[in-house]
């Protein structure tokens, strides 16, 4: 407490990675909550991307590239899938100026293609089956 000088937040501290089958990226996939670390760390399958707000920059782009930097350093080329909930201008840029790099790492970016319907709201979804 009586130590003014800051130190790098890390979103997960190291150690050795947890494997699961579908993660939800914390926060609205927003920078402050989710580093390199993080995708080191948490190895999924499935990775949900939230977030539909520029303002706030959720999603992140520098989470994404976190999601990169992080896969690069798995010990296997497992596939990846990234399951955006919005279409966003951040998700289009990253997919489009990245996608050689997502090739090379195995991961591939889920295209919603399907509308819930829900009393008089409307929505994209995606069916994903484990």
């Amino acid at each position: 407490a009586g130590n003014s000088k800051s130190s790098k937040f890390t979103a997960v501290p190291p150690g050795p990675p947890m494997y699961l089958d579908l993660v939800y990226i914390p926060n609205h996939s927003n920078r402050k909550n989710v580093d390199v670390e993080f995708f080191k760390r948490v190895r999924s399958s499935y990775y949900v991307v939230s977030g539909n707000d520029a303002a706030a920059e959720e999603p992140s782009r520098a989470v994404l590239d976190s999601l990169l930097e992080g896969k690069a350093q798995w010990d296997s080329n497992m596939q990846v899938t990234l399951i955006p909930t919005h279409d966003s201008e951040v998700m289009r840029e990253w997919y489009q100026e990245t996608h050689e790099k997502q090739q090379d790492l195995n991961i591939m970016v889920l295209a919603s293609s399907s509308t819930v319907v829900m009393q008089d709201e409307s929505f994209p979804a995606c069916k994903i089956e484990l």
